[in-house]
């Protein structure tokens, strides 16, 4: 496989990953297992679950190589219940192969009958796939692997995502699995799989120093209640998530700073998100977040674009954040800077500080709300825009109070003002470059 060097020469060195990160190459398979399901599962097939066989044969794969899920003949397709990555072994599930969910809550039980449920805890509930200090693991291959989030629970006549819809009227939480909970797994590789229909959110990684994402897919409509596609945070660090294409019902990509360390050196470029929330920062912020790096993005007909969000039972210092050639288009919020974000949190005087937002050749199209929260007089949002215009200023709503506001030198053609708003600098003129390429297709698998 030819490699591809990934390397941004002029742009600041501190504000994303510190690796050199290259394209991934799909590791040597220790063990082959033939898909014994049909490509569309019928009830029949609900009982006849891969775990106990896929599971087996990742204990026992030596590091640096792989368990491969393939077809064969009509069977492409494997059930599973929760599984567990190993230290240096890959899932690698192959093209036109589907790993799919088991839609038994049973099977995915922490505290037995509370995974399916709605309370006030929530979080009881086993991953489909999770990984705990497993060094150098990963999960690739140009198959699906599906969580059915839309489908009824076996026993049941609600699916994940009217849990999680029942969850938001009673004010509860919802019991639903991730597909993906990777702790202290350093080094872990996402490459060219496609990701649908979680219960909950696609990907969570906390803890873990290397994360590489590339080339993946995430399907997910916006149906899909708290379906988060990837969400690096609690003390991550050397974050990549490139090349990939998100569509959910949530953020597309949830940069978390709660745990005791920063979440620090992240690098989001060349990816095209849909559906969702946008490229968000929060809304635990509480251990920090900096040093990030958002390149070479298209956001699509999504209800946030660029978003920072936190409160005072959540905050913390947001900062060395820059984001650089990106179009948004028919997005409610292109712009959402938002200290007093909606949520209930129990902790006291966790401040949202947000400062060194740098946006620079960012492109709106269409009509939307741009939204400036700094906390309050002694804590300000201090962001620049240089290079930052608005196709439909009479359709765009602008709400700005305290912030510190930086404009130039590129072109701006807007100058927010509000209580406790201060701008300093002076625009450039001219026009930055169409959007028209940015804007593409959501891949089909």
């Amino acid at each position: 496989m030819k490699y591809a060097l990934f390397v941004l020469l002029t742009l600041p060195a501190f504000a994303q990953d510190t690796r050199t990160v290259v394209e991934p190459s799909i590791p040597p398979s220790c063990t082959v297992l033939p898909a014994k399901l049909p490509k569309h599962l019928s009830d029949a097939d609900e009982s006849k679950l891969d775990t106990a066989r896929i599971q087996e044969a990742l204990d026992h794969c030596s590091a640096g190589h792989a368990v491969e899920l393939k077809a064969d003949g009509e069977a492409a397709s494997f059930l599973s219940g929760p599984l567990q990555l190993r230290a240096g072994v890959t899932l690698l599930v192959d093209a036109h192969v589907t790993l799919y969910g088991s839609r038994n809550p049973r099977d995915y039980d922490i505290t037995p009958g509370a995974c399916g449920t709605v309370d006030k805890g929530g979080r009881a509930c086993k991953p489909l796939i999770g990984g705990t200090d497993i060094a150098g693991a990963g999960v690739m291959g140009e198959g699906v692997i599906n969580g059915r989030g839309n489908a009824k629970l076996l026993g049941q006549n609600v699916s994940w995502w009217d849990l999680a819809q029942e969850a938001k009227v009673k004010n509860l939480n919802q019991n639903c699995p991730r597909i993906l909970v990777l702790n202290h797994a350093d080094n872990f590789t996402l490459y060219k799989i496609e990701l649908k229909n979680s219960p909950n959110f696609h990907v969570s990684y906390n803890g873990g120093n290397g994360f590489t994402v590339w080339g993946i897919v995430i399907d997910t409509p916006k149906a899909g209640r708290n379906t988060d596609g990837v969400d690096p945070g609690n003390g991550s660090k050397n974050i990549t998530i490139t090349r990939s294409y998100i569509n959910a019902g949530d953020d597309n990509v949830a940069v978390k700073g709660g745990g005791t360390a920063p979440t620090e050196n992240i690098t989001i470029s060349h990816n095209h998100f849909y559906a969702g929330h946008g490229v968000s920062i929060g809304s635990e912020t509480y251990a920090g977040v900096r040093r990030m790096l958002v390149q070479d993005l298209s956001i699509d007909g999504a209800d946030n674009g660029i978003r920072i969000k936190s409160n005072e039972t959540r905050g913390g210092e947001v900062s060395e954040i820059r984001y650089d050639d990106v179009c948004i288009r028919d997005t409610k919020n292109p712009i959402l800077m938002d200290t007093h974000y909606s949520f209930a949190g129990t902790q006291a005087n966790r401040i949202p500080r947000f400062t060194g937002i740098v946006l620079h050749d960012v492109r709106i199209e269409g009509p939307g709300k741009i939204t400036l929260d700094g906390f309050s007089p002694e804590n300000l949002l201090g962001i620049t825009f240089d290079g930052v215009t608005v196709s439909n200023l009479t359709q765009t709503k602008f709400v700005a109070h305290y912030a510190s506001v930086t404009v130039g030198p590129g072109p701006v053609n807007f100058r927010p003002s509000g209580d406790g708003v201060t701008v300093k600098g002076e625009a450039g003129h001219g026009s930055l470059a169409a959007c028209t390429s940015k804007f593409v297709p959501l891949p089909a698998r």
